[in-house]
């Protein structure tokens, strides 16, 4: 039996226990882990300095340098999300229906955990922490396969939960982490059938291609952000400006920012140079179409085909002109993830048929895609961004972390 088998073994056991543990023994366990990561912040911070450290050796982007960090602030918003996820309500045992049938029998549907978890992830130390609460407070075991850039602050967070969660009275292996992170170790994740109920990939588009292709478990497709934002020719410029500047840039690397900009021809020369001014604030590099280089100069690259397509991740901006609304969701539609769409406009109709048409997880009118985030939707601490149409669509929480089984009561009855 190899190590990601009795890893996998002993996170079933686990979760044959976690699936019955009341609320207030869950709860229990989450303050408990919420006061270790507190206590342990030096340990955590050490353990972090050495995953800086070999990052920037390696040349990490910046972008994802900040990923990669920690330091007390995150660490305190990190316990405070756990504390948030304890205070929701369990989303396990609770009876959505009851029906009496014509026979006798009463027929009803309750929520249970979907028992263990296993969720591939990439240089995000937080991930680590979000995911464990949130199957533990549904009842749900997981086994966490970070990268290896965050290997060390990965495990010191996972030792201090699972010393946590043994002292609350749950088995420590309903948190466990993954030790090997070669390829190999993902691709034996893959194959777990009899010990994993679902797999969940965030990270890159390749990771996840990866994971859907090869995967022998059943896998919910998350993570891959190519998010546009529109604006239509009836927006307000300086709120359009502000939106792509926050969409794009509070934070380029995560999988809700903006990729590609796209502007009604009929505004195009008024909005771009306002855009553009904001944008070079973080001096973002703007790979446009032909129209927009004619308006912007030559200091916009030439944009490519495979650049409407991509996910940066960084300070790179895809823009292009459109002739109007039709081209736009066309446009979304064709090269679009299904992850955050935005259109800016005052126009009602163009508004609806935005919203109706554009076929993604979450759509917004007027408003930043910075906002698909389980907390920012009032979920709590979100576990991915859900971008498939099956079970889980847009953050998940403790909601989509559970499945439901029929309970069926009678008093006799057979079937003839």
């Amino acid at each position: 039996m190899t190590d990601i088998e009795r890893q996998g073994m002993s996170a079933k056991k686990a979760a044959s226990v976690l699936m019955t543990a009341g609320t207030t023994v869950k709860n229990a366990a989450l303050c408990a882990i919420a006061k270790a990561l507190e206590d342990g912040e030096q340990e955590i911070l050490e353990a972090n300095e050495k995953d800086m450290a070999l990052a920037k050796e390696s040349g990490m982007r910046p972008a994802l340098l900040d990923r990669l960090r920690l330091d007390s602030k995150r660490i305190r918003a990190m316990a405070d999300g756990v504390r948030e996820v304890a205070a929701l309500r369990d989303p396990v045992g609770r009876v959505l229906s009851m029906e009496k049938r014509p026979n006798g029998l009463l027929i009803g549907r309750k929520t249970v955990p979907l028992g263990v978890i296993a969720i591939i992830y990439e240089a995000r130390p937080n991930v680590t922490v979000d995911a464990a609460v949130l199957c533990l407070k549904a009842g749900n075991a997981v086994i966490l396969r970070g990268g290896k850039e965050a290997f060390y602050s990965n495990n010191a967070l996972t030792n201090i939960m699972r010393r946590a969660i043994r002292e609350a009275g749950l088995p420590e292996d309903c948190v466990s982490l993954v030790q090997d992170t070669s390829r190999q170790s993902v691709n034996d994740i893959l194959s777990l059938t009899g010990y994993v109920d679902v797999l969940i990939p965030r990270g890159g588009a390749g990771l996840i291609r990866h994971v859907v292709e090869n995967a022998k478990v059943p896998v919910i497709q998350t993570g891959v952000g190519n998010c546009h934002v529109y604006m239509e020719k009836t927006a307000d410029l300086d709120m359009a400006a502000s939106i792509i500047y926050n969409a794009k840039c509070s934070r380029p690397s995560v999988c809700n920012a903006a990729e590609t900009l796209l502007v009604d021809e009929d505004i195009a020369e008024a909005f771009l140079p306002k855009a553009k001014a904001l944008l070079d604030q973080k001096n973002t590099e703007l790979r446009g179409c032909d129209k927009t280089r004619a308006i912007l100069g030559e200091s916009v690259v030439p944009a490519t085909e495979e650049d409407y397509y991509t996910e940066f991740g960084d300070y790179i901006l895809a823009v292009k002109v459109v002739s109007g609304l039709d081209e736009a969701i066309a446009h979304i539609n064709k090269y679009g993830s299904s992850h955050s769409e935005a259109i800016v406009t005052e126009n009602y109709t163009a508004a609806q048929r935005f919203l109706d048409e554009i076929d993604a997880a979450a759509v917004y009118v007027n408003a930043s895609t910075r906002f698909t985030d389980g907390g920012e939707f009032g979920m709590g601490a979100e576990i991915g961004i859900s971008t498939q149409k099956m079970h889980a669509r847009g953050p998940m929480g403790l909601e989509q972390l559970t499945t439901t089984k029929f309970i069926i009561y009678g008093n006799g009855q057979v079937r003839v």
